[in-house]
């Protein structure tokens, strides 16, 4: 979703919520035919790329000399249902906050059901530090780009909370 904001007179979009969605490929459970935990962060991290890519950004800049990334900080998630081969997923994301050098996102991942309903699979929230690659391989914080701050918000509290139903 976007928020649209008027300021001084000049309308902008700020992005502070996306959701992607995807089918779960074999590939991506476990002998009990459930999808393995370690894709939950995968699919975070799809969300995220979406996420930068429909607010216009480059989550990965790499122009000769330079090369700039978001690492991760920390990252969590605590599964509440399971996920099936051939199941289909909506992955919300939502800007928890916007720091000088970092991101915290919340994601909430969930099963679309025959009903059409959707049940909550899984939460998670990442931390991500805008980085800069050094010559001498090390890892350097850098502060988010004004473009960046314009095209990137907070989402409001309601957008956080568990949506009913669910």
């Amino acid at each position: 979703m976007v928020a649209i904001r008027v300021w001084y007179g000049i309308t902008t979009a700020m992005p502070y919520e996306h959701t992607s969605t995807r089918r779960i490929e074999f590939s991506e459970t476990d002998m009990a035919g459930l999808v393995h935990f370690s894709n939950f962060f995968k699919y975070m991290e799809t969300a995220e790329r979406d996420f930068f890519e429909a607010a216009g950004l480059d989550l990965i800049r790499t122009q000769p000399g330079e090369m700039v990334g978001w690492p991760r900080a920390r990252a969590e998630c605590k599964f509440s249902a399971p996920i099936r081969f051939g199941d289909t997923i909506d992955i919300h994301l939502a800007v928890k906050a916007v720091k000088d050098r970092a991101i915290e996102y919340q994601f909430r991942i969930f099963r679309r059901n025959p009903d059409g309903s959707r049940t909550q699979a899984g939460k998670g929230q990442m931390t991500t530090i805008l980085a800069q690659l050094c010559e001498d391989g090390s890892l350097k914080s850098i502060r988010l780009p004004a473009d960046l701050r314009t095209r990137i918000t907070e989402a409001p509290a309601e957008i956080l909370t568990r949506p009913t139903g669910v």
